[in-house]
């Protein structure tokens, strides 16, 4: 089974990209974040002509989560459960579903902005209820896994340049503290390998030239349990589909799984 995730920074501008993408690199599953449609816009036609069945959490806004499967999608949740709100609103940011042998989250986390304001806090209660969300599934037997945008760095090996980020979001104690309690949870990362250069980035900046340079950050992430871990015969980053006209500023993470040796 070959499982993904991917920003694709809004499904409408990135649509091209992502059919011809899915037709090519044999993804069963696709976990999407930042979507930036309506449920009722998201693409299901054309997603269904290439055989995929897609779960949605979107509202139009700057957010958006979706789950695509080949292989089955069932025990649908939409949303966080006891998850805080902001301004109000419970944001569109997590989706999960029972996908063949596996179940997977999609989660776009709340970027926090800059470290003294409200969504920042917000960030990292939002991060508590994820992972008592999460711990029933993580403890169990099937394969299971939380993928998408943690827009968390989880040590300094995953920027470019740690001094450019000091006091800054992402690379915070408190914030990498928050994967740490995921971690205890009993999920484990699955480091993908790069296929250019020696770490495996996912985000550059379309700003100053990030992505010729090579100016990143690993910041998508792939946190399963021991069954999922077990069961992974390979990750990479799809670097080469953050090249060209109309890239979004974020490339899949893509993992193999061989779920028999998982006993799924």
């Amino acid at each position: 089974m070959r499982i993904a995730t991917w920003n694709v920074n809004s499904i409408t501008a990135r649509l091209p990209r992502l059919l011809a993408w899915l037709e090519s690199s044999g993804t069963d599953v696709l976990c999407l974040q930042e979507t930036k449609c309506t449920a009722e816009q998201f693409p299901y036609e054309q997603l269904r002509e290439l055989g995929y069945e897609a779960a949605v959490n979107a509202n139009g806004r700057w957010n958006g989560v979706a789950v695509l499967s080949k292989v089955g999608l069932e025990d649908v949740v939409i949303g966080l459960p006891g998850g805080p709100q902001y301004d109000g609103v419970e944001e569109p940011r997590a989706i999960s579903a029972t996908c063949g042998a596996a179940r997977v989250w999609s989660v776009y986390v709340p970027n926090g902005r800059e470290v003294e304001h409200a969504h920042y806090t917000y960030k990292l209660g939002w991060f508590e209820a994820l992972k008592t969300a999460v711990a029933e599934d993580a403890a169990g037997d099937r394969p299971f896994a939380v993928l998408g945008d943690y827009n968390v760095a989880p040590t300094d090996e995953d920027v470019w340049d740690p001094a450019v980020f000091v006091g800054s979001t992402h690379v915070t104690p408190a914030e990498r503290a928050a994967l740490a309690a995921l971690r205890e949870a009993g999920l484990s990362d699955v480091v993908p390998r790069p296929l250019k250069y020696d770490r495996p980035y996912t985000y550059w900046d379309y700003r100053q030239l990030a992505f010729p340079k090579n100016r990143g950050m690993r910041i998508d992430l792939v946190y399963g349990n021991a069954p999922f871990a077990k069961a992974v015969s390979d990750a990479y980053v799809d670097r080469e589909e953050r090249k060209g006209k109309g890239a979004s500023d974020h490339a899949p993470v893509v993992v193999d799984l061989d779920v028999q040796s998982a006993g799924a």
